[in-house]
């Protein structure tokens, strides 16, 4: 009989420096978003656990593409975002369905609740996605976002961000978390990033310019890698708020 103990995950406690607390004083919406009563564990039955299922046939190879959605190209800085989904051991995450969202390059999204004083690019939804490989590896052909106002705080500005979601084996089984772009400006007054204490974590929700993507002439390269679990795990906001 095998020695079943080698197929034991290891125990990560939470990291409370990489996740803030809940209601986090300068993240206004917070303090409506926050449990204010006990938490209660609701029983998963199959229906959870087991489904719904994610099949290939339902993700299209354009759907990773978001400047070919419609006749025209999107305006705005064309990139290739690129990466792999890693367990915590380092092992890549196969068959795992990643999502996108985010704003145009004027700094809006094509929402509704988005009064936003820019325009909108009809060439552009600003949502997309893929299936990760055999290796864990996804890409996804996109335009650099643009920040905006959200009147958090006065003159608040969200520093350019792309959302990004993870599904496991059914929909109790999702992830959110949030790129940025080296450099950035904003950072040091955008309450959202600096929730995150731990200065080391804040680097993880950084992507790498990566000039071995970069198709000359046509398009720069972004690498962000996405860790599930362990001491480098990413940022993921259903630990946050």
């Amino acid at each position: 009989m095998p020695d079943v103990t080698d197929l034991r995950l290891p125990f990560y406690p939470t990291d409370h420096g990489s996740h803030p607390e809940p209601g986090f004083e300068g993240y206004g919406s917070t303090r409506l978003r926050t449990p204010h009563r006990p938490l209660r564990v609701l029983p998963q039955g199959l229906t959870e656990i087991t489904g719904p299922v994610f099949g290939h046939d339902r993700v299209a190879e354009a759907d990773a593409d978001l400047t070919r959605q419609h006749a025209g190209a999107p305006l705005g800085e064309r990139m290739i975002l690129h990466g792999r989904i890693l367990d915590g051991t380092g092992r890549p995450v196969p068959d795992t369905l990643v999502e996108l969202w985010q704003a145009n390059a004027s700094g809006r999204y094509r929402h509704d609740g988005d009064q936003h004083d820019a325009p909108l690019d009809p060439n552009f939804d600003g949502g997309g996605r893929c299936v990760t490989d055999s290796e864990g590896n996804y890409k996804f052909i996109t335009i650099k976002p643009g920040a905006y106002p959200w009147r958090n705080h006065s003159n608040a500005w969200r520093p350019a961000h792309i959302h990004f979601s993870l599904f496991g084996r059914a929909f109790t089984q999702r992830l959110v978390t949030q790129m940025y772009f080296p450099g950035d400006p904003l950072f040091g007054q955008d309450p959202i990033f600096n929730s995150v204490r731990d200065e080391a974590a804040r680097q993880r929700m950084i992507c790498d310019f990566d000039l071995d993507s970069t198709v000359p002439e046509w398009a720069l390269g972004y690498r962000f890698d996405i860790v599930l679990r362990g001491p480098r795990a990413s940022v993921f906001e259903d630990e946050e708020h």
